[in-house]
This record gives C-alpha cells, structure tokens and sequence, in this order.
C-alpha cells in the first residue's frame, strides 16, 4: 500500500491535533469494522455580514486513533475546514479531501469518509444546540 507524501506528511506531523476545551461543538464517528475512531472539536465565531449573520469555523482539533490515513485524513479536515462557514464546511465531500491528499489507497478510502463524517456530526450538533 503506497501514500502520498502528502498522506505521509500529515501522518508524521498531524495539524491541528488536541482538543478544544469549552468547544461549541463536538462530532466524534468511527467505523465498527477497521475501528477507527475520529473526533472533531469547533469553535465558532459568529460575524454579522451583509444584514445576515454568519457562522464560521475559528479553530478545529481533532483527537483519532487509527491508521496513518485516518490521521492524515483528520489533519487535512482540519486544515480544510478551519476559516470556513458551516454552511461551505458542510459541502466538504471524500473527494475534496482525497484530492487535497493527493490521493488515498483504495482500501483506505473509508477514512476520508470518516473525517468528513465527523466534522458534520460537530456542525449538526451545534446547529441543534443553539
């Protein structure tokens, strides 16, 4: 199985990796069959922009314990998402981040998923929460 070096850079040294104490929002999601487990923590920033408020992701950390794609992929989220408002990182795909990875084996493909999937899951939750 081969990676990128994009993969294998953010394996080695992963962006934006802890947690965020006093979060506005959490997401965590894994998969029961490679055991993967990713978490995401939000801070939202709200700024009011042409007569309507917008919400936007001022930091984002992740804590996973997987693979050295499930962690490349959690790292490259972070870095994707950070700056974004909910609404645009909620359009986030598998395909935007295989892309920015340069690429992912095709057994490893799952893990993509798992990183977008727990990003929404921290969006959905703060939505519901506030």
């Amino acid at each position: 199985m081969q990676y990128s070096d994009k993969v294998l850079k953010h394996f080695k040294n992963p962006h934006n990796q802890g947690v965020i104490k006093n979060a506005d929002a959490e997401g965590q999601v894994g998969n029961p069959v490679c055991g993967d487990v990713m978490k995401m923590y939000l801070k939202i920033r709200k700024q009011k922009t042409e007569n309507r408020q917008q919400e936007y992701i001022e930091n984002i950390k992740f804590e996973t314990l997987g693979c050295a794609a499930a962690i490349a992929v959690s790292s490259i989220v972070t870095d994707m998402a950070k700056g974004m408002t909910l609404d645009k990182a909620m359009e986030l795909t598998k395909d935007d981040v295989i892309k920015e990875l340069s690429g992912l084996p095709e057994a490893k493909i799952h893990c993509s998923m798992l990183g977008v999937d727990a990003l929404k899951e921290a969006i959905k939750n703060f939505k519901n929460q506030n």
